[in-house]
């Protein structure tokens, strides 16, 4: 699978994207689509239930799934490689069935949060340490983060104990735990905007990279800018429709092909529901893509109209991982839909780095109408108030007997909100577990119900506080550079 950067189309292998994060032009790494308008030249299920050549006994295998996409995706990366990232999965989450489809009240619950931090993001970060060492090569890595929520934790995670990485999280000034003493936790006074943005200029610094060369380190990534955290996630959305594609009830009859299916994604950074963008470049019968935003509804607003604005406000809600104005995966979704579907790598390029160049110097960009024909055709979105938000929750758990988080529960509302499901299943991505959000959830339910907390939350209270330092966003270099 060939790579390239979104603003000058650099070339580089799948083990390069994942060692160097961001690109060198200060763009983000893309799959190249081949002439048929698809990623990789391999085939999702039949109606027989199999991936390719591999059989989904019940269409309810997580490791095959993972290796039909990281065989399209990552086949630079050794075989065994591959199968220790998969394996390695399997272990944090060890669950029959690690990432359930769930029917309630008419929703197909995609349950994303079994993993060590109850959080979506637990599924690649579970993977990317063993992309990332094998593409290190025993160099050493320092790997920084941005977080607005549950990328800290689950990053923290999932490179406790690897060797030759250490990883510094940026959050906004909060107390979060840790694991190890290569693990470093930076409260900023500001926002995750902030975090990212300083985060991204550190990658494009040549002084702040030559220093951090000339102390035996790379500098990397753990967001979803670093090909090793979205690729993993594609596979979830590839299990969803294997699963609604495969037999029928465990009897072994095959189902009806294709089932088209909607998905709908509390959205952040973008990187969870561009993962479902990429799984129906790989063949997934999605029919639409629903973007579910809080108040800070840069993406809902975008994604109607084609216009990126983020606009001067910013709301502190109480789904703080959506709590994002300046979101990183959307310019690789502007580089598809300008011109990389129809390989025509030149204009996709030269289109996405004008909008880049709009946003850094006009604070907004508009897509072409070509682009925005593709994005409407695609893509809705909608938005979920504070208020709106507990409202759901305490729905969904009267109307259903389910317990959701409140990003999960944006997802619902606006499902609902918009009369689906409509014609076709409707999966909602189920990003997080509600005991990750106590005090969210007694205002909602107006009692305590958390009374059975899972494994990945149940010892965070004993855990040892990691976040010992704070600094102004200003001082964010100096907080990287003084671990050289």
């Amino acid at each position: 699978m060939k790579y390239i950067s979104t603003r000058k189309g650099i070339e580089a292998t799948a083990p390069e994207t994942v060692f160097q994060g961001l690109a060198p032009d200060g763009g983000l790494y893309v799959p190249v689509v081949g002439a048929s308008g698809r990623l990789g030249e391999t085939s999702l299920p039949d109606a027989r239930g199999r991936l390719g050549e591999t059989s989904l006994p019940g269409a309810e295998s997580l490791p095959a799934a993972e290796k039909f996409v990281l065989d399209a995706l990552f086949g630079d990366f050794p075989a065994e490689v591959r199968k220790a990232a998969i394996d390695r999965l399997l272990s944090r989450f060890p669950a029959e069935d690690p990432v359930p489809l769930v029917e309630k009240d008419g929703l197909h619950m995609l349950e994303l949060f079994h993993g060590k931090t109850g959080a979506f993001k637990d599924v690649a970060l579970s993977m990317l340490p063993v992309f990332m060492r094998h593409a290190a090569g025993g160099r050493r890595v320092l790997v920084l983060t941005a977080t607005s929520g549950d990328t800290g934790s689950a990053a923290m995670q999932g490179f406790a104990g690897v060797d030759g990485t250490e990883i510094i999280v940026f959050i906004p000034k909060r107390i979060i735990t840790g694991v190890d003493e290569l693990i470093h936790a930076v409260g900023i006074r500001g926002n995750f905007d902030d975090a990212q943005a300083a985060v991204k200029r550190i990658f494009a610094d040549p002084a702040i990279r030559a220093e951090a060369a000339a102390h035996g380190i790379t500098l990397s990534s753990a967001n979803s800018i670093n090909t090793g955290r979205l690729v993993p996630q594609i596979a979830y959305y590839v299990l969803a429709g294997a699963k609604l594609n495969g037999t029928d009830g465990g009897s072994g009859a095959p189902g009806p092909l294709p089932k088209e299916f909607d998905v709908v994604v509390p959205s952040g950074n973008f990187g969870n529901i561009l993962a479902a963008y990429y799984a129906k470049l790989l063949g997934s019968p999605i029919r639409k893509f629903i973007v579910a935003s809080n108040v800070n509804d840069v993406l809902a607003r975008f994604v109607k109209t084609g216009v990126y604005d983020p606009g001067p406000n910013f709301t502190v809600t109480n789904s703080p991982s959506m709590d994002i104005r300046k979101s990183s995966n959307v310019e690789r979704l502007l580089w598809m839909i300008s011109g990389g579907l129809d390989g025509d790598i030149d204009r996709a390029c030269a289109e996405t780095s004008r909008m880049m160049k709009d946003l850094a110097e006009k604070g907004r960009y508009e897509l072409s109408d070509s682009a925005k024909d593709r994005l409407f055709a695609d893509f809705t979105g909608g938005v979920a108030t504070p208020e709106e938000t507990e409202a759901e929750m305490r729905r969904m758990r009267e109307s259903a007997g389910y317990l959701v988080d409140p990003h999960t529960a944006v997802a619902t509302f606006v499902a609902k909100k918009l009369g689906l499901p409509d014609g076709a299943p409707c999966v909602v991505a189920a990003t997080a577990t509600p005991y990750k959000f106590p005090e969210t959830c007694l205002r909602a339910y107006g009692e305590d119900v958390l009374v059975a907390p899972p494994p990945s939350v149940a010892g965070l209270d004993k855990l040892p506080v990691a976040q010992t330092r704070v600094c102004d966003v200003a001082a964010i270099d100096s907080e990287v550079t003084r671990l050289f």
